[in-house]
């Protein structure tokens, strides 16, 4: 039976994350000393939970943008159309984008009225609501949904070190006014949020979810000179300055 855990609502929209709990059988361990009532000798189970997550949309004649692939079902009067990422520029451009965020140059639309379902998955789901001037940018192919008022694009980090990071010298970047939905291997309340006021910070890349574009970023070792930056033992970080937020993944490497 799936679970609610979280709803957010924008613009005809109300997308709703749940949870199933699949419970499987992982050792049976030797017979335990005594009989079962047939005479049969007891034994122990170990199970172990796996959550499975899926995403579920009402549409109130409103407009929802899914990832390409992601859709299982859907039912009511929905109409779908492919929708391309930054429609100004080219089919090269557009690209050369995708190879750089990980993410498609396009995605697919819905919209009137109904219920649509996504694929489930055993990754975790962060929803929140966003307002002009609230522009994020992603960890490559972080993003999974968003309503109709928010656009999806391309940033370019202009630090020549930033080709080299874990995120490429692109990212993906939201911008507008509604809901929307990231992927994250680690469940929300693992998650640490940084926030800053005109101050800094540093974050090696493979942990970040993602942060405010208002953030000043820089791309690189963590100390200067090549000698020095083999003896830290740290690859290339994310360098914050400014004001605004960044979501951190600490338990995004433990298996």
């Amino acid at each position: 039976m799936r679970t609610p855990i979280e709803t957010v609502s924008a613009d005809g929209v109300t997308i709703t994350a749940y949870r199933f709990v699949e419970k499987r059988q992982v050792a049976r361990v030797i017979p335990a000393p005594g009989t079962t009532a047939n005479g049969a000798p007891l034994s122990h189970v170990i199970s172990e939970e796996k959550q499975i997550h899926q995403i579920g949309v009402e549409l109130s004649g409103g407009a929802l943008v899914l990832e390409p692939g992601a859709l299982q079902y859907h039912h009511g009067r929905i109409q779908s159309e492919i929708q391309r990422h930054e429609p100004g520029k080219g089919f090269l451009s557009r690209a050369v984008a995708s190879a750089g965020t990980g993410e498609s140059a396009f995605a697919t639309r819905f919209s009137g009225t109904g219920t649509l379902w996504a694929e489930p998955t055993r990754k975790h789901f962060i929803l929140a609501n966003m307002d002009i001037g609230d522009d994020l940018l992603l960890d490559d192919r972080a993003f999974y949904a968003c309503t109709g008022g928010i656009s999806l694009s391309t940033h370019r980090h202009t630090s020549v070190s930033g080709i080299l990071s874990g995120n490429g010298f692109m990212q993906p970047k939201l911008s507008g006014r509604g809901a929307f939905v990231v992927e994250s291997p680690v469940p929300v309340e693992e998650i640490d949020v940084i926030e800053l006021s005109q101050g800094e910070a540093v974050v090696d890349g493979d942990f970040v979810l993602m942060y405010s574009a208002s953030l000043e970023v820089s791309i690189g070792p963590l100390v200067s000179g090549l000698r020095n930056a083999l003896r830290s033992g740290e690859g290339l970080v994310y360098k914050f300055r400014g004001t605004g937020n960044i979501w951190v993944m600490p338990t995004a490497r433990v298996s």
